[in-house]
């Protein structure tokens, strides 16, 4: 068995704020090249064949990919959540069989939801009322998309594992070189081969494969108290339960987001295509705020997750309140920034002049109370590193989604416009906010007490 490295266990000792910032940046950073495949196929798509192909790639078909990847990516945070307590208490043997039941768990769902999503895809945009125009494009965009999506699954369980035992430079690195290469394959696909939609979905699966193969390759080289084993990869029934039962709530928390999400995606569609592709360009602008709030609750997760494992209960205090106020401090740069700016910021993906207008008018009502999910973000984070989801899980699911989808059916065709629809994003997140600081003051008080 490899010998440990000292180095990544800095994390239960030294500076806290230090150490947040370091791991926060190569995580943003990471998250921001993965946000970049699909906003780069929007701005070729948009840029070399209209605005119908830009609304085919992030309206209706993005919602749908959140849906899955997010489903998958909330259920495999268990297994993050496992490693890093099992890292942080020196454990080798339950450390590698939570890294093979995690990779075996991965290639087992890709599967199924490749078949799913091939075969469904037609089926949910209809659902999603898509409109016409938009549903020959869009429907090819998922297939594509869904013959890959085992290699999203690797590469998200793969890299949340690298970064659950404190190494966040890696992944960085290898969604840069996958980036790069997805924009290399977009331009070719799109503007050499006129393939349009379906040359960016080929594109983006290409460099989907890549990163599952550079990320698999670093933990089977491993020179730590982890490696992987391709021969090995099979489930543990005691460590899959672990993780199914931290991760389940994270994964029906995520469809549920996604849900509502689909249900207000529903709503804009019907206000016609442009209202579709403005929604589809400011969810890319929006990424923006949420590649910080993810980077964030990835770090605090991280953080806690170890810090549980070595019994540092008065560190994973105050790293919560520190990690909260830097959380804030981004937040309201970012709003500013996407408030002042959103005008010229929407032109980069459409020079259609009533596109721009919708999305700006779009922007102004969401961007200004980022600050307020940071609460939701971090406290749901920390708790879910102790292992305290189900109430977490909860709080989101009937103060955010439930609430969203009330407003769309009950506020919406009291006031129809769009203005009405985005509304309920301030105010589920005002909600869910107050809710999320009372519980969490109330199980800040017993970490660190023994278990009764």
């Amino acid at each position: 068995m490899p010998k440990a490295k000292s180095a990544g266990r800095s994390i239960t000792e030294g500076v806290i704020w230090k150490q947040l910032l370091a791991f926060f940046f190569p995580i943003l950073l990471g998250t921001f090249f993965q946000q970049l495949y699909n906003t780069v196929d929007m701005v070729i798509v948009g840029r070399f064949v209209g605005k119908v192909a830009l609304a085919s790639v992030g309206g209706s078909s993005g919602q749908t990919v959140n849906l899955v990847v997010g489903f998958f990516t909330g259920l495999s945070a268990g297994a993050g959540v496992i490693v890093s307590q099992f890292y942080g208490a020196n454990d080798a043997k339950n450390l590698n069989d939570s890294l093979h039941t995690a990779y075996a768990f991965s290639l087992v769902g890709g599967l199924v939801f490749t078949v799913l999503g091939v075969w469904l895809a037609p089926v949910m945009l209809r659902l999603m009322n898509t409109p016409a125009e938009l549903m020959k494009t869009s429907a090819l965009y998922l297939r594509i998309y869904f013959s890959s999506i085992t290699f999203v699954f690797i590469y998200n369980i793969g890299s949340g594992i690298l970064r659950a035992l404190g190494d966040s430079k890696r992944p960085l690195y290898y969604l840069i070189a996958c980036c790069l290469l997805n924009i290399v394959l977009d331009l070719v696909m799109v503007a050499g081969l006129r393939l349009g939609v379906g040359g960016v979905a080929i594109a983006t699966a290409i460099s989907q494969v890549f990163s599952a193969v550079l990320v698999t390759r670093a933990l089977t080289r491993s020179e730590d108290i982890y490696r992987l084993d391709l021969k090995q990869i099979a489930f543990q029934s005691r460590i899959l339960k672990s993780q199914l039962l931290i991760g389940l709530p994270g994964g029906i928390q995520s469809v549920m987001y996604s849900l509502s999400n689909i249900i207000i995606q529903t709503a804009i569609n019907g206000f016609g295509t442009d209202a579709t592709a403005a929604w589809a360009a400011e969810g890319k602008l929006d990424s923006v705020f949420w590649m910080i709030n993810g980077a964030f609750g990835i770090s605090i997760t991280t953080f806690i997750g170890q810090n549980y494992g070595a019994g540092r209960y008065d560190r994973m205090k105050k790293g919560t309140w520190i990690c909260l106020l830097m959380h804030q401090a981004f937040s309201v740069l970012i709003s500013i920034t996407l408030v002042t700016f959103c005008t010229p910021l929407f032109g980069i993906f459409t020079q259609d002049a009533d596109v721009v207008r919708i999305g700006a008018s779009l922007m102004r009502v969401i961007a200004p109370c980022y600050f307020v999910f940071s609460f939701i973000e971090i406290f749901s984070g920390a708790l879910r590193a102790t292992g305290d989801v189900m109430i977490p899980m909860l709080l989101t699911m009937f103060g955010v989604c439930l609430f969203r989808i009330l407003w769309i059916f009950l506020m919406v065709p009291v006031r129809p416009s769009l203005q009405t629809i985005v509304l309920n994003y301030p105010i589920s997140w005002i909600c869910t906010a107050l809710l999320f600081i009372i519980y969490f003051r109330s199980r800040l008080k017993k970490w660190g007490q023994p278990a009764t």
